[in-house]
């Protein structure tokens, strides 16, 4: 039996409230699918980080955090979403249309990738074709050189971002 039966075959058998649940799952599978695809195409190498991701993270946050104190780190839940320190002005950046021009301009060779609620940072290898919009069904992900010079991040908001920043 095919793989494509057997799963229609378990479709057929669940009522419409359990469809709707694993609706929005293969929705989000699909997603990171065709994210992952995408970059594929482009010629992107993914390779997760497993042993200098904590000094990775600690890197960006002293490469774009370092002059926040930690009272207004807390104030503006830092801890919650690092891309808060552009929401709240507390650190100079681009913000939507200005932000995405300054990414796509960038001359991009291996870039660092985090997400902020996940545990893994990823080496994306040969992104010179990477663009913003490749990012848009991406939430609250950061996107940063090797040097730690600039960042580009895409939020889960609407309203906020996606921001660019260069380090100092």
């Amino acid at each position: 039996m095919k793989i494509r039966d057997a799963i229609n075959e378990i479709l057929d058998e669940l009522p419409d409230e359990e469809l709707q649940k694993l609706y929005w799952s293969i929705r989000i599978f699909h997603e990171h699918y065709a994210f992952n695809r995408t970059l594929q195409d482009k010629g992107v190498v993914i390779s997760p980080l497993y042993e200098d991701r904590e000094h990775i993270k600690a890197c960006w946050d002293k490469a774009f955090a370092h002059h926040v104190p930690d009272e207004i780190k807390e104030a503006i839940h830092y801890d919650q979403y690092k891309w808060h320190l552009f929401s709240y002005e507390q650190a100079d950046c681009l913000q939507a249309e200005e932000a995405r021009a300054a990414f796509d301009q960038m001359v991009k060779g291996d870039l660092y990738v985090m997400y902020q609620h996940g545990p893994d940072v990823f080496l994306y290898e040969h992104a010179k074709d990477l663009v913003s919009t490749d990012f848009d069904a991406q939430q609250d992900i950061y996107v940063f050189d090797r040097e730690f010079s600039w960042t580009y991040v895409h939020t889960h908001e609407a309203m906020c971002g996606p921001y660019f920043a260069t380090s100092k």
